[in-house]
């Protein structure tokens, strides 16, 4: 049957391969998982719906048994009062029935088979089912890591005060820039400052010597 093809895939599918070669195992799994529910409430019904069958035939197996041995104690009565056409008639019922018994006999032995094959089925997809959530939850915990390790080097990467990036070059520049202008006014006013002091020492040095050269030609002039 096409349900029990479907089933079959599933079975077979071998996990760790889908995963492996799937672009997004995740995604990927959680379609395995939805079909195997799907396919295992299939099952579940149709395994319901064979048991009842199988009560069924089993229940018309035993009604025309029962019937059989009606008709022959039937044929047998009839002996007994000595109508042996009606005897006859009542064996040929006997014989009928007993062959429709018989009839429903195997089919409910193929029935049985059916319904071992599907709760084999089942058990089996009920198993497939729990190593597919299992491994899904494996699979995302192993995407979380993955993400978050990406996340990190992509923090990483974007604050990495190494990279040559024209950004980053750009910035750089501008803070070098900073710094030498910064420099260079500090130069530039200790300079400023430098040579103002220069001035006044050499004012105070002119008087000096003109103090020094009047005293020298007071003392001449005394002589």
């Amino acid at each position: 049957m096409a349900l029990m093809e479907r089933v079959g895939m599933l079975l077979r599918a071998n996990l760790n391969d889908l995963v492996d070669r799937a672009e997004d195992p995740e995604k990927m799994l959680k379609q395995v998982i939805l079909d195997m529910e799907n396919q295992l409430l299939q099952v579940k019904t149709q395994v319901a719906i064979s048991l009842a069958d199988l009560h069924l035939l089993e229940r018309r197996r035993d009604e025309n048994a029962k019937k059989g041995e009606d008709w022959m104690r039937k044929a047998e009565l009839a002996v007994t009062k000595k109508q042996d056409d009606l005897a006859r008639v009542a064996i040929e019922r006997s014989l009928e029935t007993n062959k429709l018994a018989g009839s429903f006999a195997e089919q409910i032995a193929d029935q049985k088979a059916q319904v071992d094959n599907l709760k084999s089925a089942l058990q089996k997809l009920e198993g497939k089912l729990t190593e597919a959530r299992a491994k899904s939850e494996m699979v995302l915990a192993k995407h979380r890591r993955a993400r978050a390790t990406g996340r990190a080097a992509d923090a990483h990467a974007k604050f990495d005060t190494n990279s040559a990036s024209p950004a980053w070059d750009r910035m750089n520049q501008k803070v070098n820039r900073a710094e030498a202008l910064g420099q260079a006014r500090a130069e530039l006013l200790g300079e400023t400052e430098a040579s103002l002091e220069d001035r006044f020492l050499a004012l105070e040095r002119q008087d000096e010597v003109e103090r020094l050269l009047a005293e020298l030609k007071a003392r001449g002039d005394a002589a």
